[in-house]
């Protein structure tokens, strides 16, 4: 075969693709990973009762604060990742800056406490839930962004399944923090951190079967 003919037959009904197609599937595998957190949240666990009260304190929205700027970082890092050729950017320092900011506030809140109070500020009234809650939440989420990676064309399966896996976790906590009733930096730092990991190494470990070509 000639190579123009081949150059035509490889072209024959090729439809022009849409530059916005990576955004438009992760946006509806964050709408689909929310929601589907949502309802899990809703059926398992109930929305604290005090919800309208503590939207009111600062500490409320720092806890929010903290797994949206870890969802925000592993999205950039398994948008870029779905692409072939890419690398990761500049998303994984964002996510290692926001975990040591936390781990600072955590370590300066604790200096800060007498020693009597400082193992419950680290295990709370529900560290033995929270990072089982958090990793179950992260589980519509999971799946969504699995989905979102087969359509398109990651070359970087370990890497991608473990960005994907922190994305999940990410949103699973901040589904999960509208019931969590814990307030300290420690407690977070350690359970929070916990709750995400977990669906990270999942997807690091799947990443190489669920996402090969």
């Amino acid at each position: 075969m000639k190579t123009d003919d081949l150059v035509a037959m490889l072209a024959t009904g090729v439809d022009a693709v849409d530059p916005r197609a990576v955004e438009k599937r992760f946006a509806l595998a964050l709408a689909l990973g929310l929601s589907g957190a949502g309802v899990l949240m809703v059926a398992l666990l109930g929305v604290r009762r005090d919800l309208a009260q503590v939207a009111m304190t600062g500490m409320f929205w720092l806890k929010l604060a903290f797994p949206a700027a870890v969802l925000g970082a592993a999205l950039s890092v398994t948008m870029r990742l779905a692409r072939p050729g890419y690398g990761a950017g500049t998303g994984w320092v964002l996510s290692a800056l926001t975990l040591a900011a936390l781990w600072l506030g955590a370590g300066a809140a604790l200096v800060a406490a007498p020693p009597a109070l400082r193992a419950h500020m680290v295990l709370g009234d529900t560290w033995r839930v929270c990072t089982l809650c958090v990793t179950v939440l992260s589980v519509p989420a999971f799946c969504a962004v699995f989905w979102a990676l087969r359509g398109l064309a990651p070359t970087r399966p370990h890497q991608a399944g473990a960005a994907a896996g922190l994305l999940a976790g990410a949103q699973g906590l901040l589904v999960y923090c509208l019931h969590c009733p814990e307030t300290t930096l420690p407690f977070w730092g350690v359970w929070y951190v916990l709750g995400m990991l977990v669906p990270a190494a999942l997807g690091a470990a799947l990443g190489k079967v669920l996402l090969r070509w």
